[in-house]
């Protein structure tokens, strides 16, 4: 980190991973941060996760260019701008990539600016770097208490999984649950099923060594998909579907899975299950024909549906309590952010069950 007077108010230059040309790895290459504007933080980083949806980004050869990725994490702050009020200089943070509280019809972008070889350039949340320079918005006060590695994925792994099945869904005590892939998102709607009380709750997925993880985590069944039908098995182990399937991949095959897995209903008596789509998806989906009969629910789920300011404390104080096992959650670890590619090829290749992440800084309590 180095920081200097350049004519461009006070400057801190720093790492990042730049997606600066389509097709080819990652760049991890030195920008410039500014002092930050009366309602932006400068963070230092301790911890970043490495999320799926990031994916879609790197391979979209329409998303802009250069850009900077990531937006879960944990840091410090360094500088906080004077109209800051809820967090202040030497506090811990957690980066989200939902805003934190904004009012509605309040604009959304929270963005800020950077330099990267010579020219500037705009970024909202990212944390794929060794410091941020992030709208005041993106950031909840982390206590003192808690580790600062595993608690990284808060802010998109658990938000927008355990927020999927306890916010968007409301998930009753004893209403079952089918979880359509076990990835850093999946895995949390499983845990936010179990927090609520659901019974069974069934993992899918292609792959028995993530199946395995599953039961680990919060999974009383598992159904592996690439040996059986799984709508069929899922009606089979409950009589007729479940309350509620969770779709956390986003591929067309998924979604189409999750609806026929929930259960039917009656009509004039009961309504049928719902399909919670999480998973961001790579293309259209088709409806059935014949979706109407039954009476099923599809609905989607973006970041949990809840306000990070209201549900992200709470999600630190399960952690503390053992009903979040965020350290079961991350199965991989990076020592620095060189290995960024490395990192990403991993995902893409399924090697990773729960969530991977970057460790800037060893773990602090």
């Amino acid at each position: 980190m180095h920081v200097r007077d350049k004519g461009w108010a006070m400057t801190l230059t720093t790492r990042a991973a730049i997606k600066a040309q389509h097709g080819v790895p990652l760049l991890v290459e030195e920008i410039e941060l500014e002092d930050p504007g009366e309602e932006e933080v400068l963070i230092k980083l301790f911890a970043t996760g490495i999320c799926h949806s990031q994916l879609h980004q790197i391979h979209n050869p329409l998303s802009p260019m250069p850009a900077l990725l990531g937006h879960e994490g944990t840091g410090v702050v360094l500088k906080a701008g004077t109209k800051v009020t809820h967090v202040r200089e030497g506090e811990r943070v957690m980066i989200q990539f939902v805003p934190r509280d904004l009012p509605e019809g309040q604009d959304t972008a929270a963005r800020t600016k950077y330099r990267w070889q010579g020219d500037e350039y705009e970024a909202g949340v990212y944390t794929w770097a060794e410091h941020a320079l992030l709208n005041e918005q993106m950031v909840i006060p982390l206590p003192d208490d808690v580790v600062t590695d595993v608690t990284a994925i808060i802010g998109c792994a658990v938000i927008t999984g355990a927020g999927a099945a306890l916010h968007t869904a409301s998930v009753q005590p004893g209403q079952s649950v089918a979880v359509f892939g076990v990835g850093g998102v999946g895995t949390n709607v499983l845990a936010g099923a179990k927090i609520a009380g659901a019974d069974p709750i069934i993992a899918v997925d292609l792959q028995e060594g993530k199946l395995g993880y599953a039961r680990e985590v919060g999974a009383t069944h598992t159904v592996n998909a690439s040996d059986v039908d799984a709508p069929e098995a899922i009606k089979e182990l409950t009589g007729g579907g479940v309350d509620f399937a969770f779709d956390a991949i986003g591929v067309e095959a998924a979604v189409q899975q999750a609806l026929q897995s929930v259960k039917s209903g009656v009509l004039g008596v009961r309504r049928g299950g719902t399909a919670v789509i999480v998973g961001i998806g790579q293309g259209d989906v088709t409806l059935p024909r014949l979706f109407p009969i039954g009476e099923r629910s599809l609905i989607g789920s973006m970041g949990g549906s809840a306000r990070p300011a209201h549900v992200m404390p709470q999600y630190v104080e399960w952690f503390k309590e053992g009903k979040l096992p965020l350290d079961k959650f991350v199965s991989r670890r990076y020592e620095n952010l060189d290995e960024i590619n490395e990192g990403v090829r991993a995902l893409e290749d399924g090697e990773i069950e729960g969530r991977s992440i970057i460790i800037y800084e060893q773990p602090q309590r």
